[in-house]
């Protein structure tokens, strides 16, 4: 097994962009509260963009050579990392989302790189014990990510409050999202409060995330304004287009005072994508809240995505411009496009109204969840037993098991009884407290057992991240690195293989 050194490749491959004059970066956000300032845009484009629309399929090859253009159009950011390109890299593509990282990262050096990170779950879909969180999130910010976006999907703080710690620590903002969704349990003022408790936590900005679309124009002046009205630190809002809404409440949210707003670049955007930047552009010409930004640098992007896009036609969604019928189901983007592609691997598309009926219904049962990853997974994957076999809950899932006992958090309203007594799950059998406190550390394990095809210490995160994915990844890696074919590696020794040529 190779010696992995703790602290190898952890170094600021960034060092044109990470923010080292740290103090003095946030007290100038802190001073930027205020609706007289030109509004701030973060790019969506490299991340949830083509997540949202081509389930997660842009290679890295396809985003360099547009790069240098991105870096002079003068966003306050640019998402490129997280969400579900660290495993989509490594399952779809063969590549290694962390080189991904640094390529990004040397190609952009005048922007801030953002990530999206799912609290304790981190990239993944379960919680992970503290020390994977906190050797993570090291990495992240030592290989160029200047901000990370932090979630929980149930919107429970105790399950956000060590990836806070830990981004701080490693010298990044840490910026508290807080998942919107409609529910009877989900009001302005429960958002407001946990505005001002993230706040309280160490956060350096806030975003209100709505990863559905379903945020209205006046429910978003509303909200912006009164977090504005009890918070001193920026306050971001992300939407979707799916309901056709996203401009709209953009400027309404321009309106009431919010700093930045996330957009893509128009081939990439609306649908279940970011609203597009440059109808925002040209609506705030000449008003103080013009960003300033150049739209014919933006029509040349636009047109390079274009053709982008077109290399991934198969990953389309079904959704072809907006559907307000998301009012009623309040299904993300992501998930959409990823339900549709499913569905039609398993030649099952006839099933796709049916299952997008059946999502709010176990949502409610559930107790509302927010859905966004690890909830919509877990409520689609409920929803799509209950369609297929016919006979709701007859098969119920290990994970919506794992959820009514507690191991993703506190569901944000009471779960149904009738679903405890038919898991069997008894009120004793519920997780009281932060979840990951009943974890044991994972480093050390997954060191011995990926073994010598983990090259560094990241290559041992992706191992304890998506431990069957990472392993058939890592295997071709070492066998490029040692020059073998795949065949030793899969323990077949078929000593006569070619092998890559040196």
């Amino acid at each position: 097994m190779v010696e992995i050194n703790q602290e190898e490749k952890y170094i600021n491959n960034n060092s044109s962009m990470q923010i080292t004059e740290g103090e003095e970066a946030t007290k100038e956000q802190k001073v930027q509260n205020s609706p007289v300032n030109k509004i701030k845009i973060t790019d969506t484009t490299l991340r949830d963009a083509h997540q949202s629309l081509l389930a997660t399929r842009m290679t890295t090859e396809e985003m360099i050579p547009i790069c240098e253009s991105l870096d002079r159009v003068g966003y306050y950011s640019m998402e490129v990392w997280g969400g579900a390109t660290f495993d989509s890299c490594m399952r779809y593509l063969n590549e290694d989302p962390w080189e991904r990282l640094r390529i990004l990262r040397k190609k952009l050096p005048h922007t801030k790189l953002q990530m999206l990170l799912r609290g304790q779950n981190l990239l993944g879909y379960k919680h992970y014990p503290d020390d994977v969180l906190t050797e993570f999130i090291k990495r992240v910010v030592g290989n160029g990510i200047d901000i990370i976006r932090i979630f929980d999907a149930l919107n429970d703080l105790k399950n956000v409050e060590k990836a806070f710690e830990v981004t701080k620590k490693a010298g990044a903002q840490v910026q508290g999202a807080i998942c919107y969704t409609i529910s009877p349990v989900h009001t302005i003022e429960l958002f407001v409060q946990l505005a001002k408790e993230m706040e309280s936590m160490g956060a350096d900005s806030l975003c209100i995330k709505d990863m559905a679309g379903l945020i209205s124009p006046y429910d978003a002046y509303e909200l912006v304004k009164k977090i504005k009205e009890v918070v001193s630190i920026p306050l971001q809002l992300h939407t979707h287009s799916t309901s056709g809404m996203g401009i709209m409440a953009y400027l309404k949210a321009i309106e009431a005072g919010v700093d930045v707003i996330d957009t893509a670049i128009s081939s990439l955007a609306f649908q279940t994508s970011q609203p597009p930047v440059e109808p925002i552009v040209a609506a705030l010409k000449g008003r103080k809240e013009d960003p300033g930004f150049d739209l014919k640098l933006l029509s040349e992007i636009s047109a390079y995505f274009k053709r982008v896009r077109a290399n991934h036609k198969d990953m389309e969604s079904n959704i072809d411009n907006i559907d307000t019928n998301i009012l009623t189901y309040q299904i993300p983007g992501g998930m959409l496009s990823n339900l549709s592609y499913q569905l039609r691997q398993q030649k099952m598309e006839e099933k796709y109204e049916d299952i997008i009926k059946e999502i709010p219904k176990v949502r409610e049962d559930l107790g509302y969840p927010p859905l966004v990853t690890p909830t919509s997974q877990i409520v689609g994957s409920q929803a799509v037993f209950n369609v297929v076999t016919g006979k709701p809950y007859g098969i119920i899932s290990e994970e919506v098991k794992k959820y009514l006992r507690g191991y993703y958090g506190r569901p944000p309203a009471p779960v149904s009884k009738q679903l405890l007594e038919k898991a069997g799950i008894k009120p004793e059998d519920i997780i009281q407290g932060r979840p990951a406190d009943k974890l044991e550390p994972m480093m050390e394990k997954a060191k011995k057992e990926i073994g010598f095809l983990a090259e560094d210490i990241e290559d041992v995160l992706s191992y304890a991240l998506f431990p069957q994915v990472a392993r058939e990844f890592l295997k071709k890696k070492a066998a490029k690195r040692y020059r073998i074919g795949m065949e030793i590696l899969k323990g077949q020794h078929n000593y006569e293989e070619i092998g890559y040529p040196i």
